[in-house]
């Protein structure tokens, strides 16, 4: 269950929170919402990319359990996100070997509370989402991760291609996970620098974002329950 902090409602309420630099996971939208002050909002969440969704009012009664929304509800993050570029510096300024984890699009926010309590065990130095269709920090999230949200760098980019080519052009080894290949996890080379990229197609990888040949398949189910 969310914590009630965590909520804001109304148009004019969400409007100062992003213009205050508030993190903001999500933004609620009823479906049908026009005028001024709607047209001001929808124009900051686009400038700011915010995740947000249009949902029926009825959710947004529930979500607010009946409260005043003005149509708009918005979920404020418990944790501040961290620039990519800055963490890479960062990190291979203290570390020879670090290792990142790419989450695509995970959607259940106690599974990626999971994730984040087994990374931060094994010695992640950093996780990277994508900031729209990803599940959001959320109270659950933070519990079931057992507080390591807190601990681990998290950091969020427009696009998934964007991040791995900033971790190529750092030099830092790119490994996929998939089931199509006779390689464990345990036979690959892990002590360049390394990012993991956790349950890419291998069709979002070939001539988009990168080539088979630039990429080192391991299989694992998923490489957290691996590692």
């Amino acid at each position: 269950m969310e914590n009630e902090a965590s909520k804001i409602f109304g148009i004019r309420a969400v409007i100062e929170a992003i213009n205050a630099g508030t993190t903001i996971s999500k933004v609620y939208l009823q479906k049908g919402l026009t005028g001024h002050l709607f047209s001001e909002l929808n124009t900051l969440i686009k400038s700011h990319n915010i995740a947000n969704s249009y949902v029926p009012v009825e959710k947004l009664n529930r979500f607010s359990k009946n409260s005043n929304h003005q149509g708009v509800a918005a979920q404020i993050s418990p944790i501040e996100f961290y620039d990519l570029d800055e963490l890479i510096s960062t990190t291979l300024e203290k570390k020879s070997a670090p290792l990142f984890l790419l989450l695509d699009q995970l959607s259940d926010v106690r599974n990626f509370g999971a994730i984040i309590r087994t990374a931060e065990c094994t010695g992640v130095d950093g996780i990277v989402i994508q900031k729209q269709g990803n599940a959001p920090v959320s109270a659950d999230t933070i519990k079931t991760s057992a507080g390591a949200a807190f601990k681990i760098p998290i950091c969020k980019v427009d696009h998934i291609k964007d991040a791995i080519f900033q971790f190529q052009a750092s030099d830092i080894q790119i490994v996929a996970a998939t089931e199509k290949t006779e390689n464990l996890i345990y036979s690959g080379d892990m002590n360049n620098f390394t990012y993991i990229s956790d349950k890419f197609h291998e069709a979002n990888l070939e001539g988009i974002i990168l080539s088979y040949e630039e990429v080192e398949f391991l299989q694992a189910e998923t490489i957290c329950n691996t590692l």
